[in-house]
């Protein structure tokens, strides 16, 4: 807690510099979860009124082409901004900042996501046409980057995590969470962990530990607050663990991680970066919390 001030006050409780991009709100999620707990409105006055101006001036959800400082037009997004609007939605008290949420959520939804395969495409450059012509990995299959779809799936459970029960459209996010994880764990490698290339392992099959993190803390979630069943997700889930643990290396660092990027690529073990190890402590935290629950 003092870590995350600490890095709030030298940011003077300021959301990044470009208005509306994804990426510059993620932060005003610390500072959320703070004010939550310390309740000092200074801490959420600049990331509210960032949002008020979104509200006051709305643009057009996501078309081909790339426009990502107006709308949420590359998967990625769907972790970094939606969890930060639904905390100051609980913040505030304040629904209006969800609708927000929900009509850009949706809008990248019909977008993004394919229904078929109940996986999200990493951006337009990968959405394949109606005839099915498009991008192909080199066996043929369409092309689901596993860290992609892991911060929509660890985003949608953050954003669960904090929406209301009785949010209008909470049953249409209750049912994208258990369709993206059947989707999910029915393409599990045997050692636990994902490959970078969600529908062809052989394509790049090297594991990869920041998808498998994500994909892990998602899962467990799902299990520890009742949203999937227990008996059918519990060994995905500690699989995943068990392939995470052994993707740790000897100094701590987790290894097998995809550099920045935002298509499947290879890894080796000496690979690590920021994002996997937090992907890693969030399954710690789900994990923790399924071991407290067995003990009770």
């Amino acid at each position: 807690l003092e870590a995350a001030k600490e890095v709030s006050e030298r940011n003077l409780w300021q959301p990044g510099p470009r208005p509306r991009h994804a990426d510059d709100h993620c932060i005003a999620q610390t500072y959320a979860r703070i004010f939550l707990i310390e309740r000092d409105p200074r801490m959420i006055e600049a990331t509210i009124a960032r949002f008020d101006e979104m509200i006051a001036d709305p643009r057009p959800g996501p078309e081909v082409g790339w426009a990502e400082d107006d709308n949420w037009s590359w998967c990625d997004a769907l972790f970094m901004a939606p969890p930060t609007m639904a905390l100051i939605a609980e913040a505030t008290g304040d629904s209006s900042y969800l609708d927000l949420m929900n009509t850009m959520w949706w809008e990248t939804f019909d977008y993004l996501y394919d229904p078929e395969e109940r996986l999200w495409y990493r951006d337009g450059r990968y959405v394949l046409q109606a005839d099915g012509s498009g991008p192909r990995t080199s066996n043929g299959h369409k092309v689901f980057w596993s860290r992609g779809n892991g911060w929509v799936f660890a985003g949608l459970a953050q954003v669960l995590d904090v929406m209301p029960a009785d949010y209008p459209d909470r049953p249409r996010y209750e049912e994208l969470f258990r369709d993206t994880a059947a989707a999910l764990a029915a393409v599990q490698g045997e050692d636990g962990l994902w490959r970078s290339s969600l529908l062809d392992a052989e394509e790049y099959p090297i594991p990869e530990s920041s998808g498998t993190g994500f994909f892990t803390f998602g899962l467990a979630w799902g299990v520890n607050s009742g949203l999937l069943d227990r008996e059918s997700y519990l060994p995905a889930v500690r699989r995943g663990w068990e392939g995470l643990v052994w993707a740790q290396q000897a100094d701590g660092r987790l290894g097998w991680v995809q550099q920045i990027g935002y298509a499947p690529r290879s890894v080796t073990a000496d690979d690590s970066m920021e994002y996997g190890t937090g992907g890693f402590l969030l399954a710690g935290s789900e994990m923790l919390k399924l071991a407290n629950s067995a003990s009770d």
